[in-house]
């Protein structure tokens, strides 16, 4: 598919945690123990970066944590066009501005957790950033599973409750209060449960354990 010439400008950085068992989908190693949850890590993420690169909208950059060290991410980059870098101290807010400010210009920042998101909802967010100065994916729990802005903007992360269901409320509000325009797109579903476990099954099963 050819791209606008604009789109091929549009960095995208992928936040990820390195499948190191015990720290890698915390959240699920309850369900399936901290081994599979190491894998089911590793494997989304590949996902991610792939998808990010069939999108073909720019540069990939792969923000890795704790540090790019990891034989997975040297792996990534060694086998596709990817860039890796330290993500930084701080929280959530912290990670993903400075992600955005590196990029320098048009920047779509995502995670790894959202397995449903595809290289067309990465191109359907460039060119959002035509018109607007931020551009959001929604995630269905109230978070979002993308966040896209032309520069950086600290107040869009200061003091956000992360991980919780008024991310999504929070942001929104913030982007008013400063004046910016957004486009939101369709609302997409991520990986943080067990009955997200069983959808992962259902609908993409290739990444399933």
């Amino acid at each position: 598919m050819r791209m606008p010439v604009m789109s091929a400008r549009t960095i995208i950085a992928i936040l990820a945690k390195a499948p190191i068992p015990g720290r890698a989908k915390s959240r699920l190693i309850p369900a399936i123990g901290a081994h599979a949850a190491a894998i089911l890590q590793e494997r989304m993420t590949t996902q991610a970066v792939e998808t990010a690169l069939t999108a073909g909208i720019g540069r990939v950059t792969l923000w890795c944590e704790p540090d790019p060290r990891h034989a997975s991410f040297r792996e990534l980059a060694l086998r596709h066009r990817v860039t890796l870098l330290r993500q930084p101290d701080g929280d959530l807010g912290a990670r993903m501005l400075a992600a955005l400010a590196a990029g320098n210009g048009p920047t779509l920042v995502i995670g790894t957790d959202c397995p449903a998101r595809t290289a067309d909802h990465l191109r359907q967010a460039a060119q959002a950033l035509r018109e607007a100065d931020v551009v959001l994916i929604p995630a269905e729990d109230g978070g979002y599973v993308l966040i896209g802005t032309k520069a950086p903007h600290a107040a869009l992360f200061a003091d956000i409750t992360w991980g919780t269901a008024t991310v999504l409320a929070e942001t929104r509000h913030r982007i008013a209060a400063l004046g910016l325009t957004a486009i939101e797109l369709e609302p997409l579903w991520d990986v943080d449960t067990e009955s997200d476990l069983a959808r992962l099954e259902r609908e993409l099963p290739a990444l399933a354990l």
